[in-house]
């Protein structure tokens, strides 16, 4: 199994890190999670089409860059490949809304929405997928891939709770948004993850390794990952866009 690191920028792209985006990939099967602001010029570096696509929820830096992929695909290719695309519903409700895209849209022929509840499984290749909830202010989910004996979580955008401990125990690495920094205080926000939180949930799953991820331009990700490591006694990592680690 293979990570490669497209975008990482926590909330807004600068120019040297697009959003979140990342390649999963095992043998000749990519499943790409999450296409946030500027991935897709990173995507279009890599000579292969997506097996699959993941969109953790609706807010554009995760989800706003599919629509680049699906003007290249549309014109570029003779037969378009319907890619899947799982994700919540109300991902679906937002992308063919703002299209205006009915069922006779090309939309569908290049991309086959799955919508996607926590709790579902899904088989892509090698790959099982599994889902949970994420605690966010709109239907959002975390992703667990298997294939050949190895894993990966990723938490997309989350608070303290939902389901992210429980999938990511045991797992090989943990690809953890730490979107801030600092003491998590008394009517902290509750929809994502203190940096420190990101280490904690870390050490209680037993994950094998850690990578930091969707922190914001305007805080220093060395302070993240610093924070992290303070509650995580395993190997740590910021996820800079070039990135790629293979178990």
């Amino acid at each position: 199994m293979r990570l490669t690191v497209l975008g990482s920028s926590g909330t807004y792209a600068v120019p040297d890190r697009p959003a979140s985006g990342y390649v999963v990939s095992a043998g000749d099967t990519e499943v790409v999670l999450d296409l946030g602001f500027g991935v897709f010029p990173a995507l279009r570096r890599r000579p292969s089409v997506p097996s699959a696509i993941v969109l953790s929820h609706e807010h554009p830096d995760h989800c706003v860059d599919l629509f680049a992929l699906f003007s290249a695909l549309r014109f570029e290719l003779p037969e378009p490949p319907g890619i899947p695309v799982m994700c919540p519903q109300s991902v679906v409700d937002k992308i063919t809304g703002f299209l205006e895209a009915d069922r006779a849209h090309d939309l569908h022929r290049v991309f086959a929405f799955d919508p996607i509840s926590p709790g579902d499984e899904r088989t892509v290749g090698p790959f099982l997928l599994r889902f949970g909830a994420s605690v966010h202010p709109v239907p959002a989910l975390i992703t667990r891939l298997e294939a050949d004996g190895r894993s990966l979580v990723y938490s997309g955008d989350t608070g303290p709770a939902g389901d992210l401990e429980a999938l990511a125990t045991g797992v090989d690495l943990l690809l953890c948004e730490a979107s801030m920094v600092g003491p998590p205080a008394e009517g902290r926000y509750p929809y994502h993850l203190f940096a420190v939180e990101a280490g904690e949930i870390a050490a209680r799953a037993g994950v094998g390794r850690l990578v930091v991820t969707h922190v914001p331009p305007n805080l220093d990700a060395s302070v993240a990952v610093g924070e992290a490591a303070a509650a995580y006694p395993g190997p740590i990592e910021h996820a800079v866009p070039g990135l790629e680690i293979e178990w």
